[in-house]
């Protein structure tokens, strides 16, 4: 038998978050049904991927495939699937946004400006996640107060004004240390880039391994300012110019047929 990864008294705490974010999945799973989790296969999200699935949860676990991740990403899919058994639910991003994107300011013009960058992820990101969370009550993340200087006052409850239901963030007052010495203790999967000092993953464009003593957000958009590290899921509103804006509603203006949620940006 494996020797936990470890010791006293650091075991006994971490078994009191373990229980304590045990019990709140259930009550999310009991009171706030359709609940559902959006995965995207970073290490904390796989703990609660793992406590879910251990529990047999009725919460819906999806991904967002934005079309540029990273292949050791794809790789974590195909894990998750032979390990749990769990196909997870993707969503993907609608290709004519994708197309009058690129279109109207080329591959990889999220490098160019905040405003374009944002505009970026609010096609590959944000409209696929609303698309997701559409009639359900609740949606629940793998985010951890102390991972940059925009989560820092991160609640373990909130509304969700965006999407218009309860938002959880279970993991709200976990430390680095205790994520990873759940992952250990279970043998759960996780991405290979974490081995690689990749301590946070999006989109392969944007993010980089980072070195020893730089924040643990330092590698996602590094050419921008800490305090603009957000893909848009968590930072509301999302604000673009009235370029990008004209660009997506003569597309929005084009999918009549598509239902409102489709068509929202």
């Amino acid at each position: 038998m494996n020797k936990p990864f470890e010791l006293e008294p650091f075991e006994t705490t971490l078994a009191d978050k373990v229980a304590a974010v045990s019990q709140l999945l259930a009550e999310i799973a009991r009171n706030h049904a359709p609940a559902a989790f959006a995965n995207s296969l970073g290490a904390e999200d796989m703990v609660l991927t793992d406590l879910i699935l251990r529990q047999g949860l009725a919460i819906e676990i999806f991904s967002l495939d934005t079309g540029r991740l990273p292949q050791e990403t794809y790789t974590l899919m195909q894990d998750v699937q032979q390990h749990y058994g769990l196909k997870l639910r993707l969503y993907y991003p609608r290709h004519d946004l994708i197309e009058a994107y690129t279109r109207d300011h080329g591959i990889n013009a999220f490098f160019e400006s905040i405003e374009l960058r944002r505009a970026c992820c609010h096609a590959r990101k944000v409209e696929p996640l609303a698309r997701a969370l559409a009639g359900k009550r609740a949606w629940i993340t793998g985010l951890r107060a102390e991972q940059s200087a925009t989560r820092e006052a991160l609640p373990r409850r909130e509304f969700d004004e965006a999407n218009g239901l309860e938002k959880f963030n279970p993991l709200a007052d976990w430390s680095e240390r205790e994520v990873w010495a759940y992952l250990r203790n279970h043998d759960v999967p996780y991405n290979a880039l974490h081995d690689q000092h990749y301590p946070s993953i999006g989109c392969a464009p944007c993010t980089r391994a980072i070195t020893v003593g730089e924040d643990l957000r330092a590698g996602r958009w590094w050419w921008e300012n800490p305090d603009t590290k957000e893909c848009g899921l968590h930072r509301i509103p999302v604000v673009v110019s009235a370029e990008v804006s004209e660009s997506v509603a003569d597309v929005n203006t084009q999918s009549s047929g598509r239902s409102q949620n489709e068509d929202t940006l």
